[in-house]
């Protein structure tokens, strides 16, 4: 479901500066990133326990297709143990949070908050991924977000009419401006060959074209992707797994944890799964390429717990959407 947001955030960012946006930062829903990088997507060993620091062996390198939002600088960051976080009503009562924070990096997509949530969801972020459809929503969660993230990376993803750089790209215009706003914050943003490359990934994982089949990748599957890019060993909280929503007896939960009485989470994805008319994510077939990441690479999955079925090789299995005509 493509969403227009490019327009409109200048303003809520001026008003915030107006209004006293640029406060201390104080340490509220925290970080602790950490630098280096690894190869894409290649094989993932088993750690030891989580650990709360970067080990000292590990050396810093560079993250492709991550660029500063004002110096252009590219991404530099490394964790041995990451949590990934979702957004998912599973979470709610969970008591998730403390073995959450106990991950060298923890992280969060969009304007998915901690605050009212801890016991659940944790304390700290050390990444945050934003789609340019979610800037308007982080903005509004400001306090806890921004003025409470000094030490968070952000990386914000969108098309490139949004974020092109010839200041045409709406909300890339409104990155810098926030950045001229609270200088201290990072903010990161995804390069075009970056994005085609993660449309490329989806095709070689499912035989589907993103483009051909109105389908929009979701905020989790660049999430996944960053996160096998930058983690050693991934645990995923509040993911469920691909046939999961197509069983009669699933429960009832709210897409978002922080919205209770928001839309169910499976009606949601099915919903998209299924739509041909108009552009949508196709969940499912996300999370079943998930599934099958999680065969080889060092990913778990909790709350649920579950690990992953027979491997699903192609887009002919039923799980996967299939364009009409293909």
């Amino acid at each position: 479901m493509k969403i227009r947001v490019c327009q409109g955030v200048g303003g809520i960012i001026i008003v915030t500066m107006v209004t006293g946006f640029m406060v201390v930062y104080n340490i509220s829903c925290g970080s602790s990133p950490s630098s280096a990088s690894r190869s894409p997507y290649s094989q993932h060993v088993d750690a030891a326990a989580p650990a709360t620091k970067r080990p000292d062996s590990v050396q810093a390198s560079t993250l492709d297709g991550f660029a500063g939002v004002m110096d252009f600088k590219p991404l530099r960051m490394h964790c041995s143990t990451c949590a990934l976080v979702t957004s998912s009503g599973h979470l709610t009562d969970s008591n998730r949070g403390k073995e959450i924070d106990r991950s060298e990096c923890v992280i969060r997509m969009n304007d998915a908050p901690c605050a009212g949530h801890h016991l659940d969801v944790g304390r700290r972020t050390s990444l945050r991924v934003v789609a340019h459809s979610s800037l308007q929503r982080v903005l509004r969660r400001r306090q806890e977000l921004l003025n409470g993230s000094q030490e968070t990376i952000f990386i914000f993803w969108g098309p490139s009419s949004c974020m092109r750089r010839d200041g045409r790209g709406h909300v890339y215009n409104n990155l810098r401006l926030l950045k001229h706003l609270l200088p201290k914050l990072k903010v990161y943003t995804i390069s075009r060959t970056k994005m085609l490359k993660f449309d490329e990934l989806f095709n070689k994982e499912t035989g589907i074209d993103r483009k051909r089949s109105n389908s929009w990748l979701s905020t989790g599957w660049f999430t996944m992707a960053i996160a096998l890019e930058l983690c050693d060993r991934i645990k995923v909280f509040g993911m469920v797994p691909p046939d999961f929503c197509r069983s009669s007896s699933h429960p009832m939960v709210p897409y978002h944890y922080y919205e209770p009485s928001g839309p169910d989470e499976c009606s949601m994805y099915l919903l998209h799964e299924g739509s041909r008319i108009g552009s949508h994510h196709r969940f499912i077939t996300e999370k079943t390429v998930f599934s099958n990441w999680a065969r080889t690479l060092n990913i778990q999955f909790y709350q649920p717990d579950w690990k992953p079925s027979a491997l699903v090789p192609n887009m002919n299995s039923s799980h996967f959407f299939s364009p009409e005509g293909s």
